[in-house]
């Protein structure tokens, strides 16, 4: 890569992790903020019926997008791609996808455990969850997974017009299935919005490793331009 657009992931990658400091410092004071409160609450029918606004439909919808972030659809989603990378003969690029995905699982992990933070406790839940809040696991899962995926097609497809579809498309799926766990009273705001900052970080590092390995020749390259045209 270019020396100077080499800088620009960099600077992002620095951004999302200053900004995810940010609002992990929030979470260490154990204390919810009032925009957290406010967005929850706005999103409840009423204290005394603590169940997600809007019609039942709406609710079974939010269900399904968010279960597009589920450790297992991510995870089925990333062996289904690994296999079209080994038999188009990319064994590279999907060992490196494989251990963006499994190590992003495992550093989410590692961050519940160490913030520990509950669950929202003024919300009626409107799905079952069995870990601790913050960071978010669908949204920082949807965001390394999806992400990396993405930018595994663009590097595979040289055409701006494929990358940009791949990239908006990963990027749409992330934001709804963060703003679907605020939805369903799973998750305070803040804890989506530190999900989406380490999951972007990730998968954008990820991404510049794999730039610098093909650069380098240890994996493969990026298809020829015109080998799809």
């Amino acid at each position: 890569m270019d020396g100077a657009i080499a800088l620009v992931p960099l600077f992002s990658i620095a951004v999302l992790l200053f900004v995810f400091g940010f609002v992990a410092l929030k979470v260490v004071a154990r204390k919810p903020s009032g925009f957290d409160y406010y967005v929850i609450s706005a999103l409840q029918k009423s204290a005394k019926q603590p169940v997600p606004i809007g019609p039942a439909w709406l609710q079974e919808a939010a269900r399904d997008i968010t279960s597009l972030g589920s450790i297992v659809v991510l995870l089925t989603i990333t062996f289904a791609i690994a296999g079209y990378l080994f038999l188009t003969r990319k064994p590279g690029v999907a060992w490196l996808m494989l251990i963006a995905v499994l190590g992003g699982l495992a550093l989410n992990n590692l961050l519940k455990y160490v913030f520990g933070r509950p669950r929202p406790d003024f919300a009626g839940r409107a799905v079952r969850v069995f870990t601790t809040s913050f960071p978010s696991g669908h949204a920082t899962l949807s965001a390394i997974t999806y992400l990396t995926i993405a930018a595994v097609l663009a590097r595979a497809y040289p055409s701006a017009a494929l990358n940009l579809y791949f990239m908006s498309l990963a990027a749409l799926l992330t934001v709804l299935i963060g703003l679907s766990r605020i939805y369903l009273g799973v998750h305070f705001p803040t804890d989506i919005l530190g999900g989406w900052c380490i999951g972007a970080a990730w998968a954008l590092g990820c991404w510049v490793l794999m730039a610098w390995l093909q650069h380098a020749g240890q994996v493969e390259p990026p298809v020829p331009v015109g080998q799809f045209q």
